[in-house]
C-alpha cells in the first residue's frame, strides 16, 4: 500500500490542487473517496481525522494533514523534484501570493459548503447563488489576469509550473460549472490550455475520475 493515502471528493477544487501536485510529481499515492454530497466528511471517524470535515486530507505514514496549500508545500518539500516554487525569496512570495488569490480570497466564498447555507437556511434560490458565485470568481480572476500580464509566461509565474497554476486550473473548472464570464481572462485560459496537454495534468482532472457524477 502506498505511504500516502488521500482523502478526496471528486469535484473539490481544494482536492483537486493536491491531486495535480501528486501527479506531477509522480508520487505513488491512494485515493479514498469521501462524498461531501451525502455528508460522508461528517462523519466521527473522518473528524478524528481532521476536525475541520473538509477535503482534502493527506496521510503519510500515519500523520494525517489538511488544507491545500500546506499539503502542496509539504510534498514540495518532502519530494522536491521537480519543484513547486523558485528559489529566490521575492519569487517564492509571489507565487504563493498568486496561489492565495485564489485560495483564500476566491475559492472559500464559493465553496459547496458556502452555497448551500446561500440556500438553506438563507432561502436564496439556484439563480441568486449562481449569481453570486459568478461574481466572485470572474472579480478574482480578473486580478489574477493582470498577475499573469506582469509575471507570467507559458505559466502563471514565468515558464515555470508551480502551486499557483495548481490553483488556477481547478478554479476555471468551477467558473465554468457557473457560466461564468471568462473573456476578460485570456492569459489563465491560454495557461489552462498548454498545461492540460501534459498527461500528467489531464490525468488529475474530475472529468477523468472514475467517481465522477453528475452532483
Amino acid at each position: 500500500m502506498p505511504d500516502l493515502l488521500l482523502y478526496d471528493y471528486w469535484r473539490s477544487s481544494a482536492a483537486f490542487r493536491v491531486r495535480l501536485a501528486l501527479a506531477w510529481k509522480g508520487l505513488d499515492w491512494q485515493r479514498v473517496p469521501i462524498d461531501l454530497r451525502h455528508g460522508e466528511q461528517s462523519t466521527a471517524a473522518y473528524r478524528a481525522l481532521n476536525p475541520q470535515g473538509l477535503v482534502p486530507l493527506l496521510v503519510n505514514d500515519g500523520q494525517p494533514m489538511a488544507q491545500s496549500l500546506a499539503i502542496m508545500e509539504y510534498l514540495d518539500e518532502v519530494h522536491p523534484s521537480p519543484p513547486l516554487l523558485p528559489v529566490e525569496p521575492l519569487a517564492r512570495a509571489k507565487v504563493r501570493a498568486a496561489a492565495q488569490m485564489v485560495a483564500c480570497d476566491i475559492h472559500p466564498i464559493n465553496n459547496l459548503r458556502v452555497l448551500r447555507y446561500l440556500k438553506d437556511p438563507l432561502g436564496h434560490d439556484q439563480a441568486t447563488i449562481d449569481t453570486w458565485a459568478r461574481h466572485w470568481i470572474e472579480a478574482g480572476l480578473t486580478a489574477l489576469e493582470a498577475f499573469a500580464a506582469q509575471e507570467g509566461g507559458a505559466c502563471l509565474w514565468g515558464d515555470m509550473v508551480t502551486i499557483a497554476d495548481f490553483c488556477l486550473l481547478p478554479q476555471l473548472y468551477n467558473a465554468r460549472r457557473v457560466a461564468a464570464d471568462l473573456s476578460r481572462s485570456p492569459r489563465l485560459v491560454a495557461i489552462e490550455s498548454r498545461l492540460l496537454l501534459r498527461p500528467e495534468i489531464s490525468r488529475a482532472h474530475p472529468d477523468h475520475d472514475p467517481d465522477r457524477t453528475g452532483g
